[in-house]
């Protein structure tokens, strides 16, 4: 073993005795290299190996005998939720010192949306509508994950969210294929930087590939079915981007799609993937999909979903062990070749070798956990993740002058509900709550604070009394309220989205005293919150916010900070309208106000007629709640003078348009300006609006500035079935702050 190895680290001097001419060879040639010398010395078994990736269910030392004489043997390439360091530090120590060829392992976690640094959960951080300030999130995250020893994270998530009763929509982006892209890119760049080998920089991963997140009525898990062009034009888009940034790992889905598990599918994986998109990255499945492809009656035993799992293109097997107990008895039976076990191990060995992993497997430091800076980025996360729906009568932002503050609810105490879904490594001790941030501005002897219920699900209303009396002793009152963790993501779907135990007959009561009430929700998920709007004077929906909620929400409620923060989803009146999105195709009868005959308006035995002719229900018409990208600030702004630098434009030209926007309050705020585009006519139907730039603008109480967007004729091309086009015709342009947007110009692209 000793020869074999010192084989291996002498063919990797010459490498880098080569490499120091980089005239003859690029990073790219040397990784190579190395891999390929890696290779040729490994044994079928060495190779299969590298393609698993188990779970240490014993986190407690010594390491298991079990895990150790695998490691030791080269039979697990990567590691999943080893949650501790020093077990990552002595099972990276068998691998690298003690195994034939000293191969490190992949350490993977579900860094999501933080470390021991919690931001706020993805959808809050899509709200924000800033990818720089996503990438500062996930640099920090990477940062704190590596010094601990965790080299790989299972994030972004990227499936495109258009069903709120789907509980992973917490993961996601939202419903919009442009700013789940760019939130996509903004992560991927934040994990990896600009060299994987950074001792700050861990592999991301792209997931779920693909259309995860349009499972039939928001079931996790179930079925989904995309025609081509909706698979291309929507659901595929942030996936190619994170391609195009270089992703070093893509995971397959749970999901069956078109009748073929994302696990097992040739046309997504090795066609559209690895050849179409030249994917060089490795593709893991999802926790035990492979295995799953027998429960979905795809494969009919562990050999043949082996079997359907590596011809489709998926290189390592999550948890499911069916690639080391049949990948070898495929290749002997002559099933499959193994130049497909060397392209999967190829591509998970180069991911390795561009860690930097070969020079030091190890944690990389240490005190990098919740540093200043982090603190600061994840306050500012909140406070731009948080969106303002309601203010009436500008009782928002507080007087700090008000005597007495009630804070009231479940969720204004609660730390590690706080954090949100899918976090493992945040320690609910150093959540800063609601609660305490409030007493520390204010002064605890100016809170009243009353629960009243003890958990978001309590149906128990014992503690109601006391809340009243919080109330009725306040001058405003603060309602913290909203879902406990563990009641969104992974497998938490909701048929009904209120407000879960007994928080709506609570906010009811405390709205009967009169008082000036601020509600602020804190979930991962949207509910129906119509209701909510008659009874509270404003109302906040914070998301769930991570370690640093309260200062957070304190700067919001007391007006240091002005909200800023957009709906990156859709939020329906009522159940009914699901699947409700701002993108849709137009219809051949598109609703408008005049055309929406309200139920209770139908004359009694009226004659059988068709209503209006127009796509709208009887009882709830066409139109949503809030729409997407909306939210209010504490100040208004003003859009005016839209222009286009050519009002005609060839498929070579590129489109400036400008807009000015002036705020037209008396408190400094930021907000979102938002270009959408119309395709008039296309060879398929095209959609109502699209997203299609974004920005940021900081403006001061009277100041007016010009906001610029440049399009190009790429941003107009879109998929028709058989394939890309960019189309002559018409466009019509808006600018402002939501897909409600009504300044509007027009181009016409020849």
């Amino acid at each position: 073993m000793r020869k074999t190895k010192l084989h291996i680290i002498f063919i990797f001097g010459i490498i880098m005795a080569f490499a120091c001419d980089s005239s003859k060879f690029s990073k790219e040639m040397i990784t190579e290299l190395k891999v390929d010398s890696l290779l040729q010395e490994m044994t079928i078994e060495e190779k299969i190996g590298q393609m698993n990736q188990l779970m240490n269910f014993v986190d407690s030392m010594p390491l298991d005998p079990y895990f150790y004489d695998l490691i030791k043997q080269g039979k697990v390439g990567s590691a999943i939720n080893v949650f501790s360091p020093e077990m990552i530090q002595e099972m990276q120590r068998i691998a690298f010192e003690e195994s034939r060829l000293g191969i490190p392992l992949l350490i993977g976690r579900d860094v999501i949306h933080g470390y021991r640094t919690i931001f706020p959960v993805n959808i809050g951080l899509a709200a924000t509508f800033n990818p720089e300030l996503v990438m500062e999130t996930a640099q920090i995250a990477a940062m704190e994950a590596r010094s601990e020893g965790v080299n790989w994270t299972f994030a972004p998530m990227m499936d495109i969210s258009r069903d709120p009763r789907w509980g992973r929509m917490v993961e996601s982006s939202g419903e919009d294929p442009y700013l789940t892209e760019q939130i996509a890119i903004a992560s991927v760049r934040g994990f990896q930087g600009n060299d994987l080998s950074n001792k700050n920089s861990i592999a991301a991963t792209a997931k779920h590939y693909v259309g995860y997140g349009a499972a039939i009525g928001g079931r996790d898990y179930n079925t989904t079915l995309i025609p081509e062009t909706e698979l291309r034009n929507i659901y595929l888009k942030p996936f190619k981007a994170a391609v195009q940034e270089n992703v070093a790992s893509i995971m397959s889905g749970f999901n069956e799609l078109n009748g073929v598990p994302t696990s097992g599918n040739v046309y997504t994986i090795r066609n559209i993937l690895k050849s179409e998109w030249g994917f060089k990255g490795f593709v893991v499945s999802d926790w035990a999909s492979i295995k799953n492809l027998q429960v979905h009656g795809y494969a009919k035993d562990s050999l043949d979903a082996a079997q359907k799992a590596i011809q489709a293109g998926v290189d390592m097997d999550m948890c499911s062990n069916y690639y080391s107990e049949n990948l070898k008895q495929l290749i002997e039976q002559g099933i499959i070749e193994e130049e497909l076990i060397d392209d999967a191990v190829r591509r998970i060995l180069t991911v390795k070798v561009e860690l930097g992993l070969f020079e030091n497997p190890y944690a990389t430091s240490e005190n990098e956990l919740l540093t200043e800076k982090a603190l600061d980025v994840a306050k500012k996360a909140v406070i731009q993740s948080t969106v303002l729906l309601q203010n009436k009568n500008d009782v928002l932002p507080l007087s700090k002058n008000n005597k007495k503050v009630a804070v009231i609810g479940p969720l204004a105490n609660a730390p590690y509900e706080q954090m949100g879904t899918w976090v493992f490594d945040g320690n609910e001790e150093n959540s800063v709550t609601p609660l305490a941030a409030i007493q520390e501005y204010l002064g605890a002897d100016r809170v009243n604070y009353a629960p009243g219920l003890e958990i978001s699900r309590s149906l128990d209303k014992k503690g109601f009394n006391k809340a009243i009396n919080a109330a009725r002793n306040s001058d405003v009152v603060l309602l913290f309220m909203g879902d406990e963790s563990i009641l969104t993501g992974e497998a938490h779907s909701r048929a009904m989205l209120t407000l879960p135990g007994s928080q709506n007959e609570l906010i009811h009561a405390i709205s009967q005293l009169g008082k000036p009430t601020v509600l602020v929700i804190m979930t991962g998920v949207i509910h129906m919150v119509e209701p909510y709007l008659k009874e509270v004077d404003a109302l906040f929906y914070g998301w769930h916010p991570g370690t640093m909620g309260g200062p957070g929400y304190v700067d919001l409620l007391f007006g240091l900070e002005s909200p800023s923060a957009k709906l990156p989803m859709t939020f329906p009146r009522t159940e009914g309208q699901i699947p409700i999105y701002y993108n849709h195709n137009r219809t051949g009868h598109p609703p408008s106000d005049e055309s929406w005959v309200k139920m209770y308006d139908i004359p009694v035995k009226a004659w059988q007629t068709s209503l209006g002719n127009t796509s709208h229900y009887l009882d709830f018409g066409f139109e949503p709640l809030f729409e997407f990208g909306f939210g209010l600030s504490y100040t208004e702004f003003n859009y005016s003078d839209i222009k286009l630098s050519k009002n005609v434009i060839s498929n070579k030209d590129s489109l400036i348009i400008t807009a000015k926007i002036k705020n037209i309050g008396g408190v400094q705020a930021e907000d979102v300006a938002q270009l959408y585009i119309r395709d008039l006519v296309g060879s398929i139907v095209r959609p109502v609006k699209e997203l299609k730039r974004f920005k940021r603008v900081r403006l001061n109480p009277g100041e007016e500035k010009i906001v610029e967007f440049t399009l190009y004729p790429e941003d107009l091309k879109f998929h028709n079935g058989e394939q890309w086009v960019i189309e002559s015709g018409e466009f019509h342009v808006w600018v402002g702050n939501s897909s409600k947007a009504s300044l509007r110009s027009e181009f016409e692209l020849k």
